[in-house]
């Protein structure tokens, strides 16, 4: 199996975490658990599974597996949704985590000539640094503008001569429609882009690389692992090399928690294997993904997952329906004349759910005949009748951060 693991290196990890991670020898009491009596992969997998929720109980540092004077940085999550995440980190992990990124900038072609333009942002989230320390571990040159400030960004790109862009998807596109809309192609150099922090269509993808001419590829991290650096795909673009010398992956049942084989999608859990500061054990990602059950055509040997498709908490449920975003993104793919972006509004009236898809077209479409054709295959492919309302491109708000596309109204 692709994804095998050295038992040794997980037992290692599972006591490392039961003997030094006040959160985990709380948590690991609770449920009975002894690590010495892990001594088989059947036996971790029936291990508890611990999540965001558990990870908020710990705030502020009662993840911490080492003494104080081993932490050098914390990071942590925005908290929007309850108490933030406080990740700390020891000097070996802020060098693991470099190493990793390093590793993604290899895989993507980069080298110590390119100029790295970091759009991400800078402080307690993990992106920004992430992306400038392992620019540096592989030695191009960081230039570290941080988000925002488009007439900036686009002025650096040009005077600087930046061959690598680092952003989110939707600021990677607001760039692209920017330099579009002010004829400067010929003005840049950017050769490839590396874009995280949420997933992405096909059409988003097929925009930016269209617009910039330039290779994409892309990054998958969260902040209570690391950060952005912990896999990424490489030039044949068939899934997302992760690193298995850091970690190890599963791919469970959202409902039942039972381990799917490779290749079923499902919920991806993961297990750091030399994190110090703060371990984890079987933690629950909520993205949802597959382990691709076959080597990549690049011959490297780190296994792949596929593409992120959603999260379990982004489903929504419409007229009994369950459906995720790369379901919506599916439909529009299927459609010609669409072009990447769309709201989903969804409302309550009369006893009934009703649902509102609102896409940019591309120019000199009919946007009747296309609003007709997306309703169709949504229809097909999701089971639900919706509305469509087609509208020029830029209709629709761009975002220099990540956007926000479902409105769900039925509860206000």
């Amino acid at each position: 199996m692709l994804n095998s693991v050295d038992f040794t290196s997980l037992k290692r990890a599972v006591e490392y975490a039961a003997n030094n991670s006040k959160f985990y020898i709380k948590f690991f009491n609770e449920y009975g658990v002894d690590a010495k009596d892990v001594t088989s992969i059947e036996q971790f997998q029936k291990l508890p599974f611990s999540d965001k929720h558990d990870l908020r109980n710990a705030y502020p540092l009662g993840l911490q597996a080492v003494p104080d004077e081993e932490i050098v940085r914390i990071h942590s999550s925005s908290g929007t949704t309850g108490k933030p995440v406080i990740i700390p980190y020891t000097k070996e992990d802020v060098d693991n985590w470099a190493t990793m990124f390093a590793r993604c900038y290899e895989f993507a072609g980069i080298t110590n000539l390119d100029r790295m333009q970091i759009t991400p942002g800078y402080g307690l989230w993990t992106a920004g640094i992430g992306f400038q320390a392992g620019c540096e571990k592989l030695g191009a040159m960081a230039i570290p503008i941080g988000p925002g400030n488009t007439e900036k960004q686009l002025q650096m790109m040009i005077d600087l001569q930046s061959t690598v862009i680092c952003a989110t998807s939707s600021y990677a596109l607001l760039l692209a429609e920017e330099v579009e809309k002010r004829g400067l192609k010929d003005k840049i150099n950017l050769k490839c882009g590396i874009i995280g922090s949420e997933r992405w269509g096909e059409l988003m993808r097929q925009r930016i690389t269209e617009a910039l001419q330039i290779e994409l590829f892309d990054i998958y991290g969260l902040t209570e692992v690391y950060g952005p650096g912990i896999g990424i795909d490489c030039e044949k673009h068939e899934g997302i090399h992760y690193w298995n010398d850091y970690f190890y992956f599963e791919i469970i049942d959202p409902k039942s928690g039972e381990v799917l084989p490779e290749g079923e999608f499902g919920e991806l859990v993961i297990t750091t294997l030399n994190k110090a500061a703060a371990p984890l054990i079987r933690y629950r990602t909520h993205d949802l993904t597959r382990i691709i059950p076959h080597k990549c055509s690049c011959g490297r040997d780190y296994p792949l997952i596929d593409r992120i498709m959603g999260r379990t908490d982004d489903m929504i449920k419409v007229k009994g329906v369950n459906i995720y975003p790369g379901q919506i993104e599916n439909v529009l793919c299927s459609v010609n004349g669409l072009s990447s972006e769309y709201q989903i509004i969804i409302e309550h009236f009369d006893g009934k759910d009703s649902l509102t898809l609102k896409v940019e077209t591309n120019e000199g479409m009919d946007k009747t005949v296309l609003s007709r054709n997306v309703q169709q295959s949504f229809k097909n492919k999701i089971g639900i009748k919706i509305s469509c309302k087609c509208v020029d491109i830029g209709a629709l708000p761009r975002t220099e951060k990540k956007a926000k596309r479902i409105f769900d109204y039925r509860y206000n």
